[in-house]
């Protein structure tokens, strides 16, 4: 690696996140809010920083970057990211310790949406704003959104895209990699634009609808109300917010396709229709049972919260219409498997990926034939296309790397007192960027009396899940720093 270099590139990305709190330091003054001093002390530490960055690196040439700069970039930027993003929290007050400041900064770049602030709505609106805004930042990426509007990072950028964008393939939609970062972020903008305004219609105001937004298209799940979504009980923001969910958890390849005129690209790729085909059996099957246990009083309340929540969650959005601590336990642990499952490839989602879940219950399927037929040669296939030997074997040890992780989690959660429901649905709410667990961590209660230790891991944890494990995980290998 070297570090000059990644100090060069860090520069305009943490100039970026510096300056993107004027947004809300334009909401704080607008209200003459208690948060104007955090904001403006944030931004100025934050372009110190960046002017710093690139005093250090300025003799490095963009032309030098390679894999492992662009794997240390990405790690290192989420976690300046996070630290910056931390400061108008702390500085306020509303975090009554840097470990919680951290933990909520975390939280929303990487669109999980736990929280430590258990009294939402006793927050100035510039801290909800940047609460928000640290999703929509995320969702799509702080490298991909430096990639779009800053040309010099294009050299060497694929390999810093690679190892930001979520899932086994990276698919690029144009030939160069500026034009396919606008055009991931134009899609975004534009998904974004359309729920405000279509929530804005139905009655909610704009900051509101902003913020929910912004949570939704990001598959995030912060919400400035207590209750979440359910708050409004509304069924109309509820199916909005639903469908758009649902969209965020797609691949945004798929959706630029569409909108350039190719209208049938969702239903050809497998991929999308597993993911869809997921999302209907669970919801049926939710609903069914919320009916069956008089949960809900009638057929078309069922259907709402079920569908509402199972899109949350396998979206790994985190957005809550109902407490389901107090579901049946069907639905408690279908549930909990969705944490796991996560939205497709190329998604704002988390979660180990529909694509990964195919390509490994294909892989489970030749096993068992090529027991009954030992001299067959049997071809995994997705999509028609036969999966080269090389993705299969890291979709493997993808799958085995996360379950070792979470194991390793759920492990130290409950060495700190944590009981095990409440450590293992954390953990795997946390890694799979979800956001609400079950036990002490349920959709109605919040992260907030998590012991420090435990805040700090489930920063960590967050980290790994949105950077799918490896990135975070090779700044800690010594090969990764020898030149």
């Amino acid at each position: 690696m070297h570090p000059r270099l990644v100090s060069k590139v860090l520069s305009p990305l943490t100039a970026i996140v510096s300056l993107s709190m004027l947004w809300p330091l334009a909401w704080a003054l607008r209200d003459g809010g208690t948060d104007v001093r955090a904001f403006a002390t944030a931004v100025a530490v934050g372009l110190g920083l960046s002017a710093a960055l690139f005093l250090w690196g300025r003799g490095a040439d963009y032309a030098d970057l390679d894999v492992k700069d662009g794997f240390g970039v990405v790690a290192l930027m989420w976690l300046a990211a996070s630290l910056l993003g931390a400061l108008p929290f702390w500085l306020h007050g509303v975090a009554p310790t840097f470990a919680d400041a951290f933990f909520e900064s975390v939280s929303g770049f990487t669109t999980t949406g736990a929280s430590v602030i258990a009294e939402v709505e006793a927050c100035p609106r510039g801290i909800l704003f940047w609460r928000g805004l640290t999703h929509w930042l995320g969702g799509m990426g702080i490298i991909v959104l430096g990639l779009a509007v800053l040309p010099f990072l294009g050299v060497g950028g694929m390999d810093m895209f690679r190892a930001e964008v979520p899932g086994p393939s990276k698919e690029k939609m144009t030939p160069r990699i500026q034009e396919t970062a606008i055009w991931l972020w134009g899609v975004y903008a534009l998904l974004t634009a359309l729920q405000t305004a279509l929530l804005s219609l139905g009655g909610m105001s704009l900051f509101d609808s902003l913020v929910h937004s912004f949570g939704t298209v990001a598959t995030g799940g912060f919400s400035n109300l207590n209750r979440s979504v359910g708050q409004y009980g509304s069924a109309y923001f509820e199916w909005v917010i639903a469908v758009f969910m649902f969209l965020a958890g797609a691949n945004f390849v798929l959706h630029y396709r569409f909108l350039r005129g190719d209208f049938s690209s969702h239903f050809r790729n497998e991929e999308f229709r597993v993911y869809a085909g997921i999302v209907l059996v669970s919801a049926v099957a939710i609903s069914a049972e919320l009916l069956r246990r008089g949960v809900c009083p009638s057929a078309a309340e069922a259907v709402r919260h079920g569908t509402f929540q199972v899109v949350s969650v396998i979206t790994t959005t985190g957005f809550v219409t109902a407490d389901f601590e107090l579901w049946p336990s069907f639905s408690r642990m279908l549930l909990f498997f969705l944490m796991f499952a996560g939205g497709c490839a190329g998604s704002t989602g988390g979660g180990i990926k529909t694509i990964r879940l195919l390509v490994l219950w294909r892989h489970m399927r030749a096993g068992m034939q090529g027991l009954l037929h030992p001299r067959a040669v049997v071809h995994i296939k997705v999509g028609g296309k036969a999966v080269r030997e090389e993705i299969i074997a890291s979709v493997t040890a993808f799958f085995i790397l996360y379950m070792t992780v979470f194991a390793c989690g759920a492990f130290f959660m409950t060495l700190i007192g944590m009981d095990f429901i409440t450590a293992v649905t954390g953990v795997a709410s946390t890694l799979g960027n979800v956001g609400p667990a079950l036990g002490a961590l349920g959709p109605m209660e919040n992260y907030s009396d998590v012991p420090q230790a435990g805040k700090w891991g489930f920063s960590a944890l967050m980290l790994m899940g949105r950077l799918e494990l490896y990135t975070v995980l090779l700044l800690f290998t010594p090969g990764t720093w020898r030149r």
